[in-house]
């Protein structure tokens, strides 16, 4: 793995891996702003920003931005999470100067026309209405609230309506000004791409960034809860929660593991006991998310209204299951999954990309693949076992349920249950 680090005077870093077998590259800037660096009255504004860095710069306008990358057959988008705000590009070997000059420009340089973000406006507003007609989308938001109330973390990344109708060309530009410094920014490219070259080009684009320091993060904090919105659908929308480690704990494997064998895949306990054995759902899985404070492990089944009790009662009892007896073979299979997927998931340049800017963002370095299998192969069943008994007696516990769920068990009920 040819991997390099380099950081500017101004703390700018910069990560590339040369994949030689590739005729093009992978490149963009991931900068520690997303949605739990908002206060309260900024709730949406990274995304909204996201949006409008395509919106037009001092040397383009929008379709500009646009002609130049596809212009060379190339590929531009970006994203907002709750912890970063990526912008990036896919583009031809020789196209790369091109590709981060113009990433350089959208988030420099952008002029935020007023004219604009009224039409932006209206974009963020329909894709806000699309998800709260999306329910198996809307009811993680809602979880999320519930399991973090009252806390950046909690808030959804698009942001209520009423914000978003509220934000000003100065809003956006004070959230760039709080938050776009280059010590926030990770320049990572992957594929056809000479590091040096790429910290020459880095050093022209970036190096005059005057570092600042970042508000401090407000500390994740899960609650737990429940949250219930009774409606008219086919299907019945069930998420449980629970608190699980951050991705610099160390038993965040143990916790991937157990996600893994728990709902992992069509072989994991809730697929085989509540979808194959009594056909209570289509579709049921489990997933541990991590953030650099806390984490959730998140299960979620559609299911009738009237079947809703049941399936909650079973998914509880078989994580106490899990506790009691998850087997070695269910280990090894779940870790098979881990590695297989993420080895998988790094046969393209953008996923090689993606990744090198998350591992430098948690650990300010890049592991090893070796090592990061080796710690997924050195996680024990007893520690699986460990884990899994706190995630079904003792780790905080959200709820959220949409749909015809006016008699699906109460939150009571449900922690009466774990702790029988």
């Amino acid at each position: 793995m040819s991997v390099e680090l380099t950081t500017l005077s101004n703390g700018f870093r910069i990560v590339t891996e040369h994949m030689p077998s590739l005729q093009s590259a992978s490149i963009g800037i991931w900068v520690s702003a997303g949605g739990r660096h908002e206060r309260p009255e900024q709730n949406g504004v990274a995304h909204f920003l996201e949006h409008m860095a395509f919106k037009g710069t001092n040397k383009r306008n929008a379709l500009q931005i646009a002609e130049v990358i596809e212009d060379v057959g190339g590929y531009i988008n970006a994203y907002t999470s709750r912890e970063v705000t990526a912008y990036y590009a896919r583009v031809l070997k020789n196209d790369v100067p091109l590709a981060l000059e113009v990433i350089a420009d959208i988030l420099r340089d952008s002029i935020f026309d007023p004219r604009e973000i009224e039409v932006e406006r209206g974009v963020i507003l329909s894709e806000i209405g699309q998800a709260l007609d999306t329910p198996d989308d809307v009811i993680f938001d809602w979880l999320q609230e519930r399991a973090y109330p009252e806390q950046p973390l909690g808030r959804t990344i698009l942001g209520p309506e009423e914000r978003v109708r509220a934000f000003t060309q100065a809003d956006l530009a004070g959230f760039v000004q709080e938050h776009y410094g280059p010590g926030q920014m990770i320049l990572s490219a992957a594929g056809a791409v000479d590091h040096a070259d790429i910290v020459a080009m880095a050093e022209k684009l970036f190096g005059d960034m005057k570092a600042h320091g970042q508000p401090d993060l407000v500390p994740a904090r899960f609650v737990g809860g429940e949250i219930r919105q009774v409606k008219q659908l086919e299907q019945a929308h069930v998420t449980l929660g629970f608190e699980s480690p951050d991705y610099r704990h160390p038993d965040a494997y143990a916790g991937q593991i157990y996600a893994a064998a728990l709902g992992g895949g069509m072989s994991s306990r809730l697929f085989q006991e509540i979808r194959e054995k009594r056909g209570l759902c289509y579709t049921i899985f489990a997933q541990a998310g991590a953030y650099a404070d806390s984490g959730m492990t998140t299960i979620y089944a559609g299911t009738s209204g009237d079947k809703v009790g049941e399936l909650c009662n079973i998914v509880l009892d078989e994580m106490k299951r899990a506790a009691d007896g998850i087997s070695e073979a269910e280990v090894n299979r779940a870790r098979a999954q881990m590695k297989a997927g993420l080895l998988m998931g790094l046969e393209g340049a953008s996923s090689r990309a993606e990744r090198l800017a998350r591992m430098v963002e948690i650990w300010n370095r890049v592991p090893p693949l070796e090592e990061v299998v080796a710690r997924i192969d050195a996680v024990t069943p007893e520690e699986i076992r460990a884990h899994a008994e706190k995630m079904a007696t003792r780790a905080p516990m959200a709820l959220a349920l949409y749909g015809p769920v006016a008699n699906a068990p109460d939150f009571a009920g449900l922690t009466a249950r774990r702790a029988a």
